[in-house]
């Protein structure tokens, strides 16, 4: 079988056209690679297809052709047999009352030939959330400054921020992934380059709320984390290693003298968590101890293994995995906290979190799943305007035959992880639900292929998630978007992502108007990978990726043309000013149900978090905040904050 031939098996597209209408195709040293890394797709002539079924919605599924009539079927939930028929002719009507759930459908032709295809039984949409229109301060939580923090914002910072985001109105809360890093790569600081999407980083952790922690255990006098919190960009290394000390000191208090109740409630968090937890912590006692990726380890490690890792927590190990699992517990629980007060201050979406495309190759997902996630290829993106040499995100990301091998499980377990507090969560680029851009390891960013994903079983355990933890669910549908994609997404309940700064007509340049904003969306001027409001009216962004060797993709008479037409589209509006308040007065107008307001924009910062395609040339993730928490209500403009969100505050 050739190259072509199996790629096309596989999902995977061969050439395609990107977003500046050039053809690309894709090098055949390179689909070899892509062939290699993604598992043999399963066999089948029965059907060729995962079944999707929505409750209440008839349902039919065609057989191939070489299937032998009559077909019996059995829907099975474990042992337990659902439902059964046989099939005469070529089609196989669903039975429409099937609980929600994910089962298998066992069939037997009339030759004697069996199969399994998974069948997936969802509520008609994902949950449409319980507010009419809301609005919500987005911030990155490691920037945010206090008077009292370790040198890094933290959950008792978050808590402090909804109560004043309350004070205003807001009905949320916005935050980059708090999935976990890596401890001991504090360098590696992007929150969207993840060791798992599973867990926290317990860098969030307020160490001096644990009960646990004592003033004298603190690992350094007061002057010292002074010095941490003050600086203008954040000190990873040295946060760290404050940071872990912290949170060891706490744990040996606990492991030696905990409290009935403390135990008690750790023991029943490792039980809700297990089998995951014990495993992500056996991961990280294994990465310190052999030092090499986990491909590397000895045999028997390269795998998970429950009752392995049963008996490396039960020996010499034993305290240093049950202090991975103490952090765990600490960081869960300072969030459920902070969940718990939004819900108590009367916000109606509480914490909107963001949810990572893909995970570093090395980390605990790709470890714990390597038939779902592809180690060997990196998620990217194709040349666009805005991208012209396209882009290679360095993370590995979930592929199609592994997903179903799996029963789906690792994306149903990233979307629970993610919406166990969550009022709201944002996909970040939600395309690859459809389809996923790879690059193989060693080849440039132009070099990738597109590979088809299993879209719609992919949005029905979407809206099976949604609906049982009560959670919006918003894709970042942005960049080189299929014709009709965006209509499936909303067709099964998920929110479209609308930046105001894309918003515009391509040719001529003019914003559009409040009726082309979508009601079941998220609405914000900008993004982290975007210049915030003040730097791009002052062109920060544009001077800054010049002077580092980047394309800005914009010259400075098209940034003078874009200020002039969003003054006319506010002008339209009756908006006579040009700052933040007045472009956040229109955004407030619009249908679009959400509207993210970011903290820098309130406090006037110019740079913005993170600079696409670069990774030393600017202090990506690293910025602090110009004002503490204490000191924000006296810089923003109150009155004409409340004045622009007047119709969209909640009773706080």
């Amino acid at each position: 079988m050739d190259l072509f031939t199996k790629a096309a098996e596989l999902g995977i597209q061969t050439e395609f056209y990107d977003g500046q209408g050039r053809r690309h195709v894709t090098p055949p040293e390179a689909l070899g690679l892509i062939i290699d890394a993604i598992p043999e797709a399963a066999e089948r002539r029965l059907l060729d297809r995962i079944v999707v079924i929505r409750q209440g919605e008839p349902n039919r599924s065609e057989l191939g052709a070489g299937a032998a009539l009559p077909v019996r079927w059995v829907i099975m939930a474990a042992a337990a047999t659902l439902a059964e028929g046989t099939a005469e002719d070529r089609s196989i009507a669903w039975p429409q009352d099937l609980p929600s759930g994910s089962y298998r459908v066992r069939l037997t032709d009339a030759s004697g030939h069996a199969e399994e295809v998974p069948l997936l039984v969802a509520p008609p949409h994902a949950f449409g959330g319980a507010f009419d229109r809301s609005w919500l301060v987005a911030v990155q939580l490691y920037s945010l400054r206090s008077s009292r923090n370790w040198g890094i914002g933290d959950f008792t910072d978050l808590a402090n921020l909804i109560e004043l985001a309350a004070s205003l109105g807001a009905g949320g809360i916005g935050l980059n992934p708090l999935h976990a890093l890596f401890d001991d790569r504090p360098g590696d600081c992007s929150p969207y380059s993840p060791n798992s999407r599973l867990f926290l980083n317990p860098l969030y952790v307020d160490v001096e709320s644990l009960p646990e922690f004592s003033g004298n255990d603190r690992p350094v006098d007061a002057q010292t984390l002074a010095s941490l919190r003050d600086g203008e960009l954040i000190d990873y290394a040295a946060v760290a290693a404050v940071k872990w000390r912290g949170l060891r000191a706490a744990y040996e208090t606990f492991r030696t003298s905990a409290s009935a109740a403390r135990r008690d409630a750790f023991e029943a968090f490792r039980r809700e968590r297990a089998p995951l937890l014990t495993r992500f912590a056996c991961f990280e006692v294994l990465r310190h101890k052999f030092g090499h990726p986990w491909w590397d380890w000895p045999e028997e490690w390269r795998h998970p293994d429950d009752t392995r890792c049963a008996q490396l927590r039960a020996g010499p190990d034993g305290p240093e995995v049950e202090f991975f699992e103490f952090a765990q517990w600490c960081a869960d629980d300072q969030l459920r906290g902070c969940r718990d007060l939004a819900a108590a201050r009367g916000m109606n979406v509480g914490l909107y979190l963001d949810v990572a495309v893909g995970v570093q190759s090395d980390g605990f997902d790709a470890w714990n799943e390597p038939a779902a996630i592809s180690r060997l290829l990196s998620v990217g993106a194709p040349p666009d305007p805005l991208n012209t040499a396209g882009q290679n995100w360095g993370l590995a990301g979930f592929n199609a035959p592994g997903l179903e091998l799996t029963g789906f499980a690792p994306f149903r377990d990233m979307l629970r992880a993610s919406m166990r507090y969550a009022g709201a969560i944002r996909l970040d680029h939600v395309l690859g639900l459809n389809r996923l851009y790879l690059v193989p390891h060693g080849f440039a960013a132009n070099q990738g292929v597109y590979v088809r994903m299993p879209l719609e079983a992919l949005l029905a355990v979407t809206a099976q998630e949604s609906v049982a933890h009560r959670c919006v669910v918003i894709g970042e549908d942005l960049g080189t978007v299929p014709d009709g994609f965006r209509d499936r997404l909303a067709a099964w309940g998920i929110w479209s992502y609308r930046v105001m700064m894309f918003e515009r007509d391509f040719h001529q340049g003019w914003f559009f108007g409040l009726d082309h904003y979508l009601p079941n969306a998220l609405v914000t001027f900008n993004t982290h990978d975007l210049a915030t409001y003040s730097g791009w009216r002052a062109s920060t962004d544009l001077h800054l990726k010049r002077s580092i060797g980047v394309d800005p993709g914009e010259s400075d008479d098209s940034r003078r043309h874009a200020l002039a037409m969003l003054g006319d589209v506010l002008r339209n509006q009756g908006i006579e000013q040009d700052d933040i308040y007045a472009v956040l007065t229109f955004l407030a107008r619009t249908p679009s149900r959400l509207l993210a307001i970011a903290l820098e924009d309130l406090l006037g910062v110019l740079d913005q978090p993170n600079v696409p395609g670069t990774v030393s040339e600017h202090p990506n993730w690293r910025r602090r905040l110009p004002k503490a928490i204490e000191d924000i209500p006296a810089v923003i403009n109150r009155q004409a904050l409340l004045a622009a969100t007047a119709d969209r505050r909640t009773a706080g």
